[in-house]
């Protein structure tokens, strides 16, 4: 099965967020870094998701007209096989992924990138709905702290849990970054 690493929205554009925390920041670029140079070294392709939102003002950190869409600093230099822009959560409405994908021959994803429970949960769904067999590396994501509706905090690592329990076994596969290159060249080589 021909699998694709998705990077979803690891921009700098987070960085200039009122809620951004950077304590996590090197737990997840170490694990985010260590996928992309292992499906580099298996030759398998890598697929780069930026969200942009229209503001020609550039105010917006997401506006193309920033400057700050582009790769989180940190984050290994890879060249993508493919870069999409979205507007959505979901990686897959409306930027040209799901056509790109289908082409491809690619039925298997590992996705990764910022906010864990936003843009990586839901592509994950969405993929899975779509019928792509999904891997979820909550360790390879990144949030920030939450709020409940009564004013307590939901830390990263809450989050990150509350996502991979959500979505093992019917969405996805959640596995770390270790066990999620491992078997994808396990089986990506038994392919070949």
């Amino acid at each position: 099965m021909k699998t694709a690493l998705v990077v979803i929205d690891a921009q700098q554009s987070f960085a200039h967020r009122p809620y951004f925390e950077p304590a996590e920041l090197p737990a997840y670029l170490a694990a985010q870094n260590r996928l992309i140079e292992g499906f580099e070294a298996a030759g398998l392709p890598v697929v780069r998701v930026l969200h942009v939102q229209p503001d020609p003002t550039g105010a917006d950190p997401f506006s193309l007209d920033s400057g700050l869409v582009r790769p989180l600093d940190g984050l290994r230099d890879f060249t993508a096989a493919l870069t999409v822009h979205k507007t959505r959560h979901s990686a897959l409405v409306g930027s040209g992924l799901d056509v790109w994908l289908t082409q491809q021959g690619i039925r298997q994803l590992v996705i990764s990138g910022i906010r864990t429970e936003q843009c990586c949960e839901t592509t994950t769904r969405h993929a899975s709905d779509l019928g792509w067999d999904v891997i979820y590396v909550p360790e390879a994501t990144l949030t920030f702290t939450m709020q409940h509706p009564d004013g307590s905090p939901l830390t990263p690592a809450q989050l990150r849990a509350r996502t991979a329990a959500v979505l093992e076994g019917r969405f996805a596969r959640v596995m770390d970054a270790t066990a999620a290159l491992q078997a994808v060249t396990t089986q990506d080589a038994a392919l070949a």
